[in-house]
């Protein structure tokens, strides 16, 4: 009897470990933020059928980021459903279902599946939202980052879930761009970081991964090439004119990186090299750039204030 009770026992923990081993299916999911990338994550989730709660700190920032949404959908539907307009109005009105809005994070995550921030890029706030949230959402629920500069480790430490914390940065603007870094720490386990997986394709997006490393792929390329642009053209070496010819013609990219920088925003770029540095203050690729700085002190700021490396009507 003592046998079959321990060979029961050993069963019983063997299908538990499994069962603890399964990807979660996320179906519910929470959006923190709802800007530019929170209410585009929230539109590609809800299109794609996962029920989605849109959460920012008033009713009016939503009402905004709602009525983005519907705009983003229709200009989605006429190429989607260009012959079919009974269909694409199917289409608007099941995303919309799928989605609510609210101001209260804490009482909308205690169903949630997955909770995706894309507030601000401030380690302090994002940390004190995760450690909030941390307390009221269950045990399964999986944390994720939208950050595209920020350690998301540190995130991690600041709540009890580290093994369910991962990165998730979707791209601008987030309906048409295919792709998701999916960013696993040393503590993201394997389920957390397959379930990421997943959700980035059951939304229709083409994940990579990427280690906790600064930048990630996308912008650990991208930034020390910007910056690489600004000090060849401090040197005097080019004019920045010719540097995004040169790019664009040369290298094929759909914009010059001056080009780049002004659509990004100079402030932003700053914010982001400024982290970096401060990470790594002898990585030569992260060094600060004087006339960027002056820029942004200057307040012209690319193509949100009118002026940057060019100006704008």
């Amino acid at each position: 009897m003592a046998f079959a009770t321990r060979h029961f026992v050993r069963a019983a923990s063997s299908d538990a470990a499994t069962a603890a081993a399964k990807k979660l299916l996320i179906k519910h999911v929470t959006i923190i933020g709802g800007g530019l990338m929170g209410a585009g994550i929230a539109q590609v989730a809800a299109a794609s059928g996962h029920t989605v709660v849109l959460v920012d700190q008033s009713d009016e920032i939503l009402k905004k980021s709602t009525k983005g949404i519907e705009e983003s959908l229709k200009r989605v539907t006429k190429k989607k459903f260009a012959d079919k307009p009974e269909a694409g109005a199917e289409f608007i009105k099941n995303t919309l279902k799928n989605l609510t809005t609210s101001t209260d994070a804490a009482s909308v995550v205690h169903s949630t599946d997955l909770v995706i921030e894309a507030i601000v890029e401030n380690l302090e706030v994002k940390n004190e939202l995760f450690k909030t949230l941390d307390k009221f959402a269950p045990e399964h629920t999986i944390f994720a980052s939208n950050t595209s500069s920020l350690q998301i480790t540190k995130m991690a430490n600041a709540t009890t879930r580290q093994d369910r914390f991962g990165g998730l940065h979707f791209f601008n603007p987030v309906p048409m761009m295919k792709l998701v870094e999916v960013i696993k720490t040393p503590m993201t386990s394997q389920k957390t970081f397959e379930s990421l997986v997943d959700f980035s394709k059951a939304v229709g997006k083409s994940p990579v991964s990427c280690k906790d490393t600064p930048g990630f792929i996308v912008n650990r390329l991208l930034v020390p090439y910007m910056m690489e642009a600004v000090r060849l053209f401090e040197r005097g070496d080019a004019s920045k004119e010719d540097i995004d010819v040169a790019m664009k013609l040369g290298a094929g990219y759909p914009m010059g990186p001056f080009e780049l920088l002004d659509y990004v925003g100079l402030d932003t770029s700053k914010y982001i090299i400024d982290g970096w540095h401060s990470l790594e203050p002898n990585n030569p690729l992260f060094a600060p750039s004087p006339l960027l700085n002056k820029l942004v002190e200057e307040k012209k700021l690319g193509k949100k204030t009118g002026e940057g490396f060019y100006k704008y009507k």
